[in-house]
């Protein structure tokens, strides 16, 4: 690391690189990582599973350039992901590196994770009973039906999640009954970012990140993801709640039960990894703190140092 980088990174202050796949948020947190000293941590929910690489994307360790890396490969594949969970493991590791002189660069897309993060989200208190009855509704009766019960308590909240996501329906309804309150009632404000990181997104003009997600999608059939899903359902992929959701992963074990032929699921996986890159782009833009960086330019990595050090241009 240079003197220059170390005087300006001062404080230690983190970085994190967010935005959607495909962009190149990783080759970029890795140039940060390296200019300033810094560690990465990882803030990509499929990532946190071990085995779970190809289809993730996730850097091999001969590609981090000796850069430690936090928070991949944490979880089992029949362990559920949970973003408080996740929001006590990286502030844990973000505050050690700091206090040992390290910045800490947070790198993915995964957007309550993000969020989790970076501003002050105090989760409501679960309770298993309740939790286990709206689970029940979701699998006795199906995901209509909890989609009509949460437009009935909020409807707010009905209108703001996927009509797929069954899991997150089940999370409002509970935090609706048990608080009373709306379920949006429980999301941080968006303030000065905790610890008071800079935040840099990473976008492409779209028919160029489109082209790299067609090309990241076919490379991912290509090394050997129906063969890395197949191990991983000897390790209990069928019996996760988060692991099999993923993007990839759902497609190919569809495609292993017989729903569809490969070709069908390689064309399902990029049709919904290009509408998860739309929803990112959503979330991301709405937030005023995010510095944009163009992920195809010439000076990509100069106008993320500036905009890393406060030389916002």
């Amino acid at each position: 690391m240079s003197k220059t980088a170390d005087s300006k990174a001062g404080n230690c202050r983190p970085i994190a690189v967010v935005g959607p796949t495909a962009a190149g948020k990783s080759d970029l947190a890795l140039d940060l990582a390296q200019e300033f000293g810094g560690e990465i941590i990882n803030i990509d929910a499929m990532q946190l599973y071990r085995g779970m690489d190809i289809g993730t994307a996730k850097l091999p360790p001969g590609e981090r350039r000796g850069i430690p890396h936090h928070l991949l490969d944490v979880l089992d594949v029949t362990e559920t992901a949970t973003v408080a969970r996740y929001q006590h493991d990286a502030m844990t590791i973000a505050e050690r590196l700091m206090a040992e002189g390290k910045v800490p660069v947070i790198v993915g897309g995964s957007m309550m994770y993000v969020q989790s993060l970076l501003d002050e989200w105090a989760f409501p208190a679960t309770d298993p009973v309740v939790r286990a009855r709206w689970e029940a509704v979701l699998a006795d009766e199906g995901i209509a039906a909890v989609h009509a019960a949460l437009v009935a308590a909020d409807p707010t909240a009905a209108a703001s999640i996927l009509p797929t996501d069954g899991r997150r329906m089940v999370r409002a309804l509970e935090v609706v009954e048990l608080t009373g309150q709306p379920f949006a009632a429980s999301a941080p404000q968006i303030g000065e970012p905790r610890w008071g990181t800079r935040i840099l997104g990473v976008d492409r003009e779209t028919e160029r990140l489109d082209a790299r997600i067609r090309l990241r999608t076919e490379l991912m059939f290509d090394t050997g993801l129906v063969g890395e899903v197949e191990a991983l359902i000897e390790q209990g992929l069928r019996d996760g709640v988060t692991a099999p959701r993923a993007i990839g992963y759902a497609q190919v074990l569809a495609h292993l039960d017989g729903e569809y032929n490969l070709a069908e699921a390689l064309e399902r996986t990029f049709i919904g990894t290009r509408r998860y890159v739309r929803r990112q782009r959503s979330w991301f833009r709405r937030d005023p703190r995010v510095h944009w960086l163009d992920g195809g330019a010439d000076d990509l990595l100069d106008a993320a140092r500036a905009a890393a050090v406060g030389e916002m241009r």
